[in-house]
């Protein structure tokens, strides 16, 4: 009964704008209110229309977007877990490139992918590429942190029972670092649909953000907004899956393994 209160306020949330939205769609108001076409903006029943209708295009686009999402937000998971565990052995290399990795979040998504495309083509590549940069910083930032927040105590204690350094890095700091390993990749996975949507804009034949784009020329707007809740759809359900398998692997407070 406890979850049904929990997901009734969003619910009601989502259906009260929807009614909002379509009732302001169909009589008008907001094309008039921006001085435009009136099928320039669909009603929610013209998105859903256009669900079912493009329902086959609509699948097949999405596939590949997913596709994308997926592999590259797993190669960003294993880069960034490599290369924050490198980055917490070696001061050094930390103090080197931290600042070098904060720098690169300066640089906007959309702003890469046609150098990408230019580069390395319109194949999957620079969209895999893409994306993995996109969820490369949240993961190796959260996973530092982590690794950095394990308490003290815990690592003296495995020192004086004769513990090697990979020892620690294994048995304390890795398992201590989990919870905020999962938070950046919460955090990356849902990205990684925006990362995906850039990558198919500078250069794609198929994916939702190709339909977006290509819909958009076309002035398909219930098409086009259709492929945008399919992207909204698909980033919640990624989310969602990732936060399944964090409560099933972290079963402890995190407050209990970096209290000091």
């Amino acid at each position: 009964m406890s979850a049904v209160r929990r997901y009734l306020a969003p619910i009601a949330v989502i259906v009260l704008l929807l009614g909002v939205w379509e009732i302001a769609a169909q009589w008008h108001w907001i094309s008039n209110a921006l001085n435009i076409q009136d099928f320039l903006v669909p009603a929610p029943s013209d998105i859903a229309t256009s669900l079912w209708r493009d329902r086959s295009l609509l699948a097949d686009d999405s596939w590949v977007t997913l596709r994308e999402v997926l592999l590259g937000f797993l190669c960003a998971l294993v880069a960034g877990l490599v290369f924050a565990v490198v980055l917490h052995l070696s001061d050094t290399l930390r103090r080197a490139f931290y600042p070098l990795l904060v720098a690169s979040q300066a640089i906007p998504p959309v702003a890469i992918a046609p150098i990408l495309v230019v580069w390395f083509g319109f194949g999957l590549g620079p969209k895999l590429l893409l994306i993995a940069l996109v969820c490369f910083f949240p993961v190796t930032v959260n996973t530092l942190d982590g690794l950095r927040a394990v308490d003290p105590q815990l690592i003296t204690m495995m020192r004086t029972l004769g513990a090697s350094r990979i020892q620690i890095l294994a048995r304390v700091e890795l398992p201590s670092a989990l919870p905020f390993f999962f938070s950046g990749t919460k955090i990356a996975i849902a990205i990684a649909v925006i990362g995906a949507l850039f990558a198919e804009w500078a250069g794609a034949g198929s994916g939702l953000g190709h339909e977006v784009l290509i819909s958009s020329s076309q002035l398909l707007t219930a098409r086009m907004f259709a492929a945008i809740t399919l992207l909204g759809v698909m980033a919640i359900v990624l989310f969602g899956l990732v936060a399944l398998v964090e409560r099933r692997v972290v079963t402890w407070d995190r407050r209990e393994v970096t209290r000091a």
